[in-house]
């Protein structure tokens, strides 16, 4: 449940609004307005987490855009033949090294 405190109390009480923040966030009004929520690390943690999946998903959508946008329709190449011509290419890279 969300605990609700003015900007003077919290000042004067600030331990304990850290330790209740560590329970369940603490918002902080000043002039009976919501200014700021006090909320734990822990919790902290998780929305920049949350956050950041987020923000790898949209990557992941633009990029998947983007290929099918370049692909135009042309089907991609067979996999076992891309990691043929890898592994043959590092392994002339390699005996190129050695020589």
């Amino acid at each position: 449940m969300l605990k609700t405190i003015s900007a003077t109390k919290a000042r004067i009480n600030f331990g304990d609004v850290m330790k209740q923040a560590k329970i369940a966030p603490v918002i902080v009004e000043r002039g009976g307005k919501a200014e700021v929520v006090v909320i734990s690390k822990k919790a902290y943690d998780q929305l920049v987490a949350a956050k950041s999946n987020t923000n790898i998903q949209k990557r992941i959508e633009v990029l998947h855009a983007q290929i099918r946008k370049e692909l135009a329709g042309k089907a991609l190449p067979d996999l076992a033949d891309v990691i043929r011509q890898g592994r043959e290419e590092r392994d002339e890279q390699l005996l190129n090294n050695l020589r």
